[in-house]
C-alpha cells in the first residue's frame, strides 16, 4: 500500500465499524478515508446509540487526518444529520439510485470545486 501511495493511490477502509474492522486498522493502515457502514447510518435519526458512534468515528478519523463517507444515506434527515456531525462525504439512496455507467458523467460544480454527478 505504501508504494501505490507513492506513486498517487488513494485507499478507502469499507464497512468500517463492521465485521472485523476497528479503529486498530486506523493505525496501522495507511487508509486515506472511512467508509462509515450502513449499519449506523440507516437509523441515525432514531437512535441515539448510532448517532454517538457515527459521531465519534468521524472525530477520530478527523484527527488522524483522514476523510469519512457515510454510506446508505436514505432521507433528508439523516444527511442533515450527518452535515452536522461533520461526515465529509455521503452515498445513498436519497442523493441518487445507481444508474448504468452509460447514463453518468461528472462535472466540476463551479461554487466549491467538488466533483458532482449529472444524470442524463
Amino acid at each position: 500500500m505504501m508504494e501505490m501511495k507513492r506513486i498517487g493511490c488513494h485507499f478507502a477502509l469499507d464497512d468500517f465499524g463492521s465485521g472485523l474492522s476497528s479503529f486498530a486498522y486506523l493505525k496501522d493502515l495507511p487508509v486515506d478515508m472511512v467508509k462509515i457502514d450502513g449499519a449506523f447510518i440507516r437509523n441515525i435519526a432514531n437512535n441515539q446509540i448510532d448517532h454517538a458512534m457515527v459521531k465519534s468515528i468521524c472525530d477520530i478519523v478527523g484527527k488522524m487526518g483522514k476523510q469519512t463517507t457515510a454510506e446508505y444515506v436514505e432521507s433528508a434527515e439523516a444527511l442533515t444529520i450527518l452535515k452536522a456531525i461533520g461526515v465529509d462525504f455521503v452515498q445513498g439512496h436519497h442523493l441518487g439510485r445507481p444508474v448504468p455507467l452509460e447514463q453518468f458523467s461528472c462535472a466540476r460544480d463551479s461554487q466549491d470545486n467538488r466533483v458532482v454527478s449529472l444524470f442524463r
